[in-house]
């Protein structure tokens, strides 16, 4: 089945023919969890960087934002018998889309707040790309916890 993760959501699965995909991910971040033991998996799609810049949206969409949104996506894959020390991290976006000049910086933000969350929760990160001015595509299988990932202008490429 898939699965589809919106623009500040989130989707953990443990379903072996499960496929969890998002789509355009330009400034926003996708953090792609999977344990390959348990085979649970998930993506994290938040496009900003700190719910302090409004509390009352953190509240009702606290996938919106990382320091709400990331906590939270480990928690739901723990609930399925996910262990940090066996997941593979994966992180995708953060580009500079339709902020050219860099005046926001909003991709490399949202990036930077996710560095400072797993520096101070000791989780390391398998793959990363982030940055550049392309949007990305990415979907997770849950039977493999093959990820795949399409750039805006290429093919589809398996991670």
């Amino acid at each position: 089945m898939k699965i589809i993760v919106g623009v500040s959501d989130m989707k953990v699965s443990n379903q072996p023919g499960d496929m969890v995909v998002t789509y355009s991910l330009g400034s926003c971040i996708g953090l792609v969890l999977y344990d390959p033991v348990a085979r649970v998996g998930g993506i994290l799609h938040y496009m900003l960087p700190e719910s302090a810049l409004d509390k009352e949206k953190a509240a009702n969409r606290p996938f919106m934002f990382a320091d709400t949104g990331i906590p939270r996506i480990f928690k739901q894959a723990y609930k399925f018998d996910a262990i940090k020390k066996r997941m593979k991290v994966s992180v995708f976006g953060g580009a500079q889309i339709l902020d050219q000049k860099g005046f926001f910086n909003i991709g490399k933000r949202n990036h930077m707040a996710l560095k400072k969350i797993f520096f101070k929760n000791n989780v390391l990160v398998d793959h990363e790309e982030v940055g550049g001015n392309v949007n990305r595509t990415v979907r997770l299988e849950i039977k493999t916890g093959d990820i795949y990932v399409k750039t805006s202008g290429a093919k589809e490429v398996k991670i």
